[in-house]
Formats: structure tokens, C-alpha cells, sequence
């Protein structure tokens, strides 16, 4: 049935080799764990509700995730975003979501709660697959802001995507120049919300550190590397004295956000 696709299933197989299936409805999630055994060997667990699925998440460290949008006890988007926020190993774990009515505004939800996928129902093998191979074969950036927590949006459902490319970032790998500007915008972004959020406003601000440097270190750019550097001490320091203010911190990062080019004006989208 999938000679044709022997080689990749084969490599798609390492990645998704325990899978978390979140259903209230036991028939459908049967057919899609069926399905799932029908293409490669899986360990499958089931949850039929949302809280269940979040306990499910953090005991098994499921390398992929399906969600119903929404039945009794099921809130996939509401799932999505808890895990998506959590300090569970599998936070970065692909989410495909699963329904029968697509609608514009469900998959735009999904879609900002971190999902990587959504696949509509009725489905076939070869969309099952399609979806499969995005999530492993196709990896996107993960983008750790505060209003935002997930894949790139800008790849969402590439499954069903066979069109033109229609920014001219998206021609080629991103360029460094713009990874720089995103982590830079996240950083401006996070500072405010460490008032209202400090934690995830802490984790975006960690991660754009990472970024950066990495960046730096590719670019050569040793500037943004030293300012890069300070601004992760202050944050190190000031979160070892439990006192975070945002004054203070936006004051020690001015010579980081200095970098940022002159023409970005207001706060920062994550993609």
C-alpha cells in the first residue's frame, strides 16, 4: 500500500514513533490510530479531553500530537496554547488538528495557538501523509515571543500548500539580517510584558538571546555578540535577585535595540 512512499515513511518513522491522539469521540480516534499503525511502527496514547490530553503530554513526551478542534471536553486550541505555554518536554512538539468544519476563523485560531497542521475531515491516507511529512521532514523556525508561542506561522498547513512563495523572505532561507531584526522585535515586545506575564516575557527574552548570539557568531558581528552578551547578564543578574522591572530592563537593553533597523516602527509581530 505505501511502497511508493517506502523511503519516506522510513524517514518520517524516527520522529513520530510515540503519538498522542486527543478525541472524545473513541471511533474516530481508533480509525486515525489504525491508520497511524497501518504506516509505521507508533506507540499510541489516547485522551478523550483536554486536561487528560495536558497529563497525557507531560507523562508520555509524545513526539506528535493530534487534537480534535473541539468536541465534549475538547478544546484544541485551548490544548494547543496551555502546551505551547507549559514547561512540558513536548512543548515543541508538532500539533495537528483535526475537524470537520474548517472554517476560516478555526484554522486562523489554531493557527495563533501554535498548531503546526490541520487536517480536515473526511481524510485519506495520502492527506494524512501530507500532513506527516511537513511536521517531520519539513521542520519550521519556533518563534518564542509573548503573544506568540509556536512554528513560523508563515509555513501554517503546508500540507495542502503548493503555490508560489509570496514574500520575498520566504525565497531561500531567511537571511540572517532578518532573523536578527525578528529576535530584536521579540525583545522590544517582551520587555513591557514582564509586568503582566514575567515568565513567558522571561522565556522570550532567554530565547532571542540564544538567537542572537548564534546570529552574531554567523555574521561575525561582534558588536551585537558583546551587547548580546550584557544584556543576558542584567537578565541573569536581575532574575537571581527576583527583580525584574521593565524600566530598568528596557534601560540595559537600549544598546541591544539599538541594532534594529530605523525604518521598524511599533512592536513587533511574530511570524
Amino acid at each position: 500500500m505505501f511502497t511508493e512512499n517506502l523511503k519516506q515513511i522510513q524517514r518520517m518513522a524516527p520522529l513520530m514513533q510515540r503519538v498522542l491522539i486527543i478525541d472524545p469521540a473513541p471511533a474516530s480516534a481508533r480509525l486515525l490510530a489504525d491508520l497511524m499503525r497501518n504506516i509505521a511502527n507508533v506507540q499510541l496514547w489516547h485522551a478523550p479531553t483536554t486536561r487528560k490530553g495536558l497529563e497525557a503530554a507531560r507523562q508520555v513526551n509524545p513526539q506528535l500530537i493530534f487534537v480534535e478542534l473541539t468536541g465534549a471536553d475538547v478544546d484544541g486550541v485551548q490544548f494547543s496554547r496551555q502546551l505551547r505555554r507549559s514547561d512540558a518536554a513536548c512543548r515543541m512538539a508538532p500539533i495537528i488538528m483535526v475537524t470537520a468544519t474548517a472554517t476560516a476563523g478555526a484554522i486562523l485560531a489554531a493557527r495563533d495557538a501554535g498548531v503546526h497542521e490541520f487536517l480536515r475531515k473526511p481524510y485519506t491516507t495520502k492527506d494524512l501523509l501530507r500532513r506527516l511529512e511537513a511536521v517531520t521532514l519539513h521542520p519550521r523556525d519556533w518563534v518564542e515571543a509573548v503573544e506568540y508561542v509556536g512554528p513560523d506561522r508563515r509555513r501554517f498547513n503546508s500540507g495542502d500548500y503548493s503555490g508560489p512563495l509570496k514574500r520575498r523572505s520566504d525565497v531561500g532561507a531567511t537571511p540572517e539580517a532578518q532573523r536578527i531584526t525578528q529576535a530584536l522585535k521579540i525583545v522590544r515586545s517582551a520587555i513591557p510584558a514582564i509586568a503582566t506575564d514575567p515568565s513567558q516575557a522571561m522565556r522570550a527574552l532567554l530565547a532571542q538571546m540564544v538567537e542572537l548570539q548564534r546570529a552574531a557568531s554567523v555574521t561575525k558581528n561582534a558588536k551585537l555578540a558583546e551587547a548580546t552578551v550584557e544584556f543576558q547578564r542584567h537578565l541573569a543578574a536581575a532574575a537571581q535577585a527576583g527583580v525584574l522591572v521593565p524600566q530598568d530592563i528596557a534601560k540595559h537593553a537600549a544598546p541591544l535595540l539599538a541594532f534594529l533597523p530605523k525604518d521598524e516602527p511599533g512592536k513587533e509581530r511574530a511570524a
